[in-house]
């Protein structure tokens, strides 16, 4: 693969983060808007593992008071109070996190809804109807929901109807992103390590780094195939293992980071070299699809890494969604 240095604009030395802001978009992947402000991202995502995490933190405590006060307000039973209360967190959280960033948010509708098409979208317009009551445009947020095909249809609807912006997110395999480009999505966040831990798991022994790695290599064919036919969908490599990932993705539309990768990035000043480009994508090999249900659920069954790593990132969030509930539910019963 033909590759180029990335050439600073200034003399002075450069941060490896630096460098990749000149050629890609840095996205913080976390819901801790303070550790956001040190690293100047343009976009942020959250997720429920995510805001859980931010939620357990003292400084953050007047949110959640905040978003309890909402459900008890806003409902009559508990069950509803619950729920209300775990909706407006999240946009809280959003709101907190656009502050900060003078991109976009994204907001992710609930797991336990990834096989209901109609509930997730309306899940996704109760999101943007909160953030609108704060005079947040729907511009500036993003629907995560899960690249299931219920999912994706649901993003269909959502882009092409009411014109809300869609991050397609637990995105593993191939048929998954090309389904989401035919959607006309406006982001896939294919999981870069979460597929590597995969064949870490099952290849013992084996040793996967630099262009080797099956999840750079994942997501270097998807940004191949949406450059080289045209999709306006882009590319957001998420969930990083270690920095090195991150580099050999250097180009990709968009790379959401953790805070601890982001200060490793931060830290160094080695050069770094732009991999992904859409003139090399146009040179390509890779064959067009024709995707539909049919296609789409035979080609997930077929890739067992992407059928147990979309089920279990599924379980995964879901888990978390019931332990943020049950931690909002104690407040809200100690107040009733």
């Amino acid at each position: 693969m033909s590759s180029a240095t990335i050439q600073p604009k200034k003399k002075a030395t450069m941060s490896v983060l630096d460098q990749l802001k000149e050629v890609t978009t840095i996205v913080a992947d976390t819901g801790d808007f303070e550790a956001i402000k040190e690293f100047k991202p343009t976009d942020a995502t959250t997720n429920p593992s995510l805001i859980l995490a931010a939620a357990k933190i003292d400084k953050y405590s007047k949110i959640i008071d905040q978003a309890v006060e909402y459900g008890i307000k806003n409902a009559d039973t508990i069950e509803a109070q619950v729920t209300e209360a775990a909706d407006q967190l999240f946009v809280l959280f959003g709101r907190e996190i656009l502050n900060v960033i003078p991109g976009r948010v994204s907001t992710e509708v609930d797991a336990r809804l990834s096989f209901d098409r109609d509930a997730s979208i309306k899940k996704a317009m109760k999101f943007i109807k909160a953030y609108e009551a704060f005079g947040i445009d729907k511009d500036r947020i993003l629907i995560k929901l899960a690249s299931t095909w219920e999912g994706i249809e649901a993003a269909r609807i959502l882009e092409s109807e009411h014109g809300i912006h869609c991050n397609l997110t637990l995105l593993f395999s191939f048929a998954q992103a090309v389904a989401c480009a035919e959607a006309k999505v406006t982001l896939i966040s294919p999981f870069v390590g979460r597929i590597l831990d995969w064949y870490k798991k099952n290849n013992a022994g084996v040793t996967y780094q630099g262009e080797t790695d099956p999840g750079v290599i994942s997501v270097t064919n998807i940004y191949n195939y949406y450059k080289k036919f045209g999709y306006a969908t882009t590319v957001m490599g998420a969930s990083f293992r270690n920095a090195g990932e991150i580099k050999e993705l250097s180009g990709c539309d968009l790379l959401t980071i953790s805070p601890a990768l982001l200060k490793e990035l931060d830290s160094s000043s080695e050069k770094v070299a732009v991999k992904l480009t859409p003139e090399n994508a146009k040179q390509s090999k890779v064959a067009k699809i024709s995707m539909n249900e049919q296609t789409f659920r035979w080609m997930l069954n077929e890739d067992q890494m992407s059928t147990e790593k979309l089920s279990e990132g599924i379980r995964n969030f879901a888990a978390d969604s019931r332990k943020l509930e049950t931690m909002l539910r104690e407040r809200i019963e100690a107040k009733n």
